[in-house]
């Protein structure tokens, strides 16, 4: 059973050290994805192993428990937002790293445009600044429900509440006159959207 006090790891390192593959993998998604080391990939490489697991126990079985649990495990990975409705649990067989990735609270407040650069978001989550749902979120890996998406925010206490602070101002100055200028001359261009990371589709490599 193990000491009680003690936690159970929540993901396994790579079966070798040195993958060229793996390693290649892992240096472009911390470059897009702002983690700080590779325990981060691990630990969200673990969640899509651990529902793809699921998913291959629940589709080889026709028992009403199996289709109890086939349930409850697409509710799950569509209320994460890795599925869509309709999806099937063959979709969950496909999921990639990168679907995971985009999930996170990190990369959510930096496309959302409340941080400039991708490493921002994760140093105001982790001082204080991001509010989920009324909550005070501190871990930039928290994987953000459908649900919550809508509701991310600046602290109420946060000084980023004030429009014109400096990174704010910063920020507008540097991505508004371009989304202006891609913009078609009859349009307006009312949001502020931040760059999306560039990274092709990524599988896991256990």
């Amino acid at each position: 059973m193990g000491q009680p006090k003690k936690q159970r790891s929540k993901y396994s390192g790579p079966s070798h050290p040195w993958q060229k593959a793996r390693l290649d993998e892992e240096k472009i998604i911390r470059l897009a994805y702002g983690t700080k080391n590779k325990k981060e990939i691990w630990k969200m490489k673990a969640v899509i192993a651990q529902l793809a697991t699921q998913a291959k126990k629940v589709e080889g079985r026709l028992d009403k428990q199996a289709e109890l649990e086939k349930t409850q495990l697409l509710q799950r990975a569509k209320k994460l937002g890795l599925i869509k409705e309709g999806q099937t649990a063959d979709d969950i067989l496909g999921l990639t790293l990168k679907d995971i990735m985009e999930r996170r609270l990190q990369t959510i407040v930096f496309k959302r445009g409340l941080a400039m650069t991708i490493k921002q978001a994760r140093q105001m989550i982790t001082h204080e600044h991001i509010f989920v749902d009324g909550r005070k979120i501190t871990a930039p890996s928290y994987v953000v429900p459908v649900h919550e998406e809508d509701k991310i925010s600046y602290s109420h206490d946060s000084p980023f509440t004030n429009t014109g602070h400096p990174e704010r101002v910063k920020y507008e100055e540097k991505v508004k006159p371009q989304q202006q200028q891609n913009a078609p001359k009859a349009e307006k261009v009312e949001a502020v959207p931040a760059p999306e990371p560039k990274v092709e589709g990524l599988k896991v490599v256990e």
